[in-house]
């Protein structure tokens, strides 16, 4: 990939209360989304992810190395939380810079 864009991203539940008291079907909800990030971070795409334990919500945190803006909005709809339709958003902001190791 010539000339990537890093970015941001953080995913916020439907709910701050959510990852103590997601239901079943959230659960497993949440492991296909995992799935996808590490499927994702198999092809390069994906630097880190992961909860973050924020005292107001824990949330998603993720840093992915992608083409471009195209390429960030599929990336992001292509989510199975995001493709579920229950309340989870995702806020991504490009890098000014990303120091990685490769």
């Amino acid at each position: 990939m010539t000339n990537p864009t890093f970015y941001f991203c953080r995913l916020i539940p439907p709910r701050p209360t959510f990852a103590m008291d997601m239901n079943d079907a959230e659960r497993a909800l949440m492991q296909s989304h995992a799935a996808y990030w590490r499927a994702k971070m198999d092809e390069g795409k994906v630097i880190a992810f992961g909860p973050v334990a924020d005292p107001q919500g824990p949330w998603g945190l993720g840093v992915l190395r992608l083409s471009g803006d195209a390429e960030l909005k599929q990336f992001c709809d292509g989510d199975p939380v995001i493709e579920a339709g229950l309340g989870f958003r995702m806020e991504t902001l490009p890098m000014m810079r990303a120091v990685v190791k490769d």
